[in-house]
């Protein structure tokens, strides 16, 4: 699956994932209005309005893009019906030929962590029979508890032909509380970027691993130091835009070739509409058509950060 990603981000020329990461302020009445009618003021129906506001936005940039990273927490909130929505748009996504990422951040040890890699990127067995549950292409994990946490999703991952990005130094402000404590002169993030590299040795695609990572676009100088520690991992960069990330900060983490990074905008991009760079120009109505324009600028901006425009 890492070569179909890297191919799609050669034919997009669009390093971007798109974070489908509802919240129900983000979407518009209208939407609310008819999800509600039909099933009241409910879990089904926040389902529902979750779902409908999800299909606007990937109809709107599919063409553009190579990948969407919904994030679980955003549907499981909603109970049952939130994860029948989350359902309903990995499919969906896929349907329309994009590369799913679920941002599940799993991290669990033995026969837990193999369910977890089983449910989000394999197949369960049923009697005679096996099904896939969620099946996303890649998922988010943790590794917090150590190879323990991490193999059970490498070993699904080769049977699959999949792959995960490890989260090695995160985009939020307190990340550095644990992973920048230094262990023998290094800090944490470059431990565990070291062992991403060698879990990615013995999982490689064409020229880059089925196990990459997860590095904030808010600290760049961190990610040009684990660019090199890593040089075959994809990096899955969170933090552009609505956290603070810009174009010019994402130069170190992509390779001479000009890949090797994903850059992820979720409200950004989802919510765009309800900016002050867009919402005098769409209408609530109008809300799928302000996402692709921030799709369109993102790739702009990028694209001029890395001289390839």
């Amino acid at each position: 699956m890492i070569n179909t990603l890297v191919a799609k981000i050669q034919k997009t020329n669009a390093p971007i994932v798109v974070g489908l990461d509802p919240m129900m302020k983000f979407i518009p009445e209208h939407i609310t209005k008819k999800a509600f009618a039909e099933y009241g003021e409910t879990l089904e129906g926040a389902a529902e309005a979750i779902w409908q506001y999800n299909k606007g936005i990937v109809d709107a940039v599919y063409d553009l893009i190579p990948a969407v990273k919904p994030q679980i927490a955003m549907y499981e909130q909603f109970g049952i019906p939130g994860l029948v929505a989350f359902d309903k748009t990995v499919k969906y996504c896929k349907e329309k030929g994009l590369v799913v990422i679920g941002d599940i951040k799993r991290g669990d040890i033995g026969s837990t962590s193999a369910a977890y890699a089983t449910g989000h990127l394999g197949k369960v067995q049923v009697g005679s029979n096996s099904f896939y549950g969620f099946d996303e292409d890649f998922v988010t994990v943790n590794p917090y508890l150590g190879s323990d946490g991490v193999k059970p999703f490498i070993d699904v991952c080769k049977e699959e032909k999949k792959g995960i990005f490890v989260l090695v130094k995160t985009s939020n402000p307190s990340s550095g509380e644990f992973q920048d404590r230094l262990i023998d002169g290094k800090p944490l993030y470059e431990w565990v970027g070291q062992q991403v590299d060698a879990w990615g040795a013995e999982h490689m695609g064409d020229a880059y691993s089925y196990v990459g990572a997860v590095v904030g676009a808010t600290y760049p100088e961190m990610g040009k130091v684990l660019r090199d520690i890593m040089p075959k991992a994809y990096i899955l960069v969170p933090g552009y835009g609505a956290q603070g990330g810009k174009g010019k900060d994402l130069v170190h983490f992509f390779n001479k070739d000009g890949l090797g990074a994903i850059v992820n905008s979720s409200r950004g991009i989802i919510a765009a509409y309800q900016s002050d760079a867009y919402k005098e120009k769409f209408a609530p109505e109008n809300y799928a058509d302000a996402s692709r324009a921030a799709v369109l600028d993102m790739i702009d901006d990028i694209a001029g950060a890395l001289g390839t425009k």
